[in-house]
């Protein structure tokens, strides 16, 4: 039986008034990918952020194996744009606490593809670009889990498909992925198992097979009838 990297039970979040996340539980298995979406206003990526420790939940918990690192790469960069890429990486490399920065900081440039781009200054570089530096910092520091908002939105298609072959190499070496999408077809392809938000509650937990069973056609058209079929 494959122990869990990370569980997730009865979380909930507030702001205000607004439930923004409600009473959500599943857990994750070690090397999977797991894709979340639903509608904007969801709560997708509050639940990423709650996963992470970047938020405290309302209620609920977050239980990860002790010691285990959760890599956490929000859509917004947070990068310092005077900066070139390598020394990014090697700063949050050091604020990581990396057993040998050097060592990851060059197999994380190789990995990603930003090799020839490392001594750039990042303010220079494209959205695409910026985005791809964004999540090999999110992944210096080798994590168990790795949560991705929206990895791919800002990458054209040959950048989205080395994005997604690095992701799945990690998740073969044992890395389990969390990613947030907008596009439906992403989910299906990349993802073993979907989960559905609306308005803050879980809908649904299953393999994209399952979701397309929900109506006819493509996988999108099967997630709107879903959402529809449950008043969303």
């Amino acid at each position: 039986m494959v122990a869990p990297t990370l569980q997730a039970r009865s979380l909930s979040k507030r702001f205000g008034d607004r439930v923004a996340l409600h009473d959500v539980s599943f857990q994750l298995d070690s090397g999977e990918i797991l894709a979340v979406i639903g509608p904007n206003g969801a709560g997708k990526t509050t639940l990423l952020s709650l996963l992470a420790g970047a938020a405290a939940p309302s209620g609920g918990e977050v239980i990860a194996p002790p010691g285990e690192r959760i890599g956490w790469v929000p859509q917004q960069t947070a990068l310092y744009s005077k900066l070139s890429v390598l020394e990014n990486l090697r700063l949050f490399a050091r604020l990581e606490r990396v057993a040998d920065p050097d060592g990851a900081v060059a197999a994380m440039l190789e990995q990603t593809g930003l090799r020839e781009r490392a001594g750039e200054q990042l303010g220079r570089l494209s959205g695409g670009n910026r985005q791809r530096v964004n999540i090999a910092i999110g992944l210096l520091a080798d994590p168990a889990v790795a949560l991705l908002d929206e990895p791919s939105a800002s990458l054209d298609p040959r950048q989205r498909a080395r994005l997604w072959s690095f992701i799945a190499g990690r998740a073969q070496a044992g890395t389990s992925i969390v990613f947030t999408t907008h596009d439906i077809a992403e989910a299906e392809r990349y993802a073993a198992r979907v989960l559905v938000l609306a308005d803050g509650e879980l809908l649904f937990s299953g393999s994209p097979a399952d979701l397309r069973s929900h109506g006819s056609g493509d996988i999108e058209s099967a997630f709107v009838s879903f959402l529809r079929a449950r008043g969303h």
